[in-house]
């Protein structure tokens, strides 16, 4: 089945010294880097980066130009790789990743980024919505806390809370499995 890999939105900003920290960033980025070595090695390339701009100056957070809206290194963007550039939590509104999808002739999309509850969310219902198998890495997905009224919700369980509904929309895995999923396919179509 022909896969692709979204990282999305794993920029500065969101780590330690940015302007929008989650909780543990690093580990999540780890996760991801380690699904993008292993499409980047075997699967024809079909990764995607995925990087959120904000063109108001006056933004929070990822402002075009800033050093905060940079993907971050432990998964950088090589040269040559495919980028889509983004402006709302959806990385398909107004964008070109479902033509490059289809280009690609994707059956299925593998989900990495942050944040769970925001951009990873958006795109992966719309990626079921446009029709495509989804599988979210659980563990290499990153959040942060939430406040609803004076209620704080802990990004651990924001976290999980929006792993349990995207289980609805596809399957939710951990980075090991997926890469070991990926394998047995890969030698069974040998």
């Amino acid at each position: 089945m022909k896969t692709a890999l979204l990282v999305i939105d794993i920029q500065k900003d969101y780590f330690p010294g940015g302007k929008y920290p989650l909780a543990n960033p690093e580990e999540a980025a780890k996760k991801a880097y380690q699904l993008l070595q292993c499409f980047r090695e075997h699967n024809s390339g079909h990764h995607v980066h995925i990087q959120h701009i904000e063109l108001d100056p006056n933004a929070a957070f990822f402002v075009k130009g800033s050093t905060g809206s940079d993907i971050h290194d432990i998964v950088a963007h090589f040269e040559g790789e495919p980028i889509v550039y983004k402006h709302e939590p959806n990385s398909f509104l107004n964008t070109n990743l479902l033509e490059l999808l289809r280009s690609w002739e994707i059956e299925r999309v593998v989900i990495t980024g942050m944040m769970t509850h925001m951009c990873v969310d958006a795109t992966a219902r719309a990626a079921s919505d446009f029709g495509f198998q989804v599988i979210v890495a659980e563990d290499a997905c990153a959040t942060r806390d939430l406040k609803h009224g004076d209620t704080v919700i802990p990004a651990d369980l924001v976290h999980k809370s929006f792993l349990a509904a995207l289980k609805s929309y596809g399957k939710v895995m951990k980075s090991e499995d997926i890469i070991a999923l990926l394998a047995g396919e890969q030698e069974n179509s040998k």
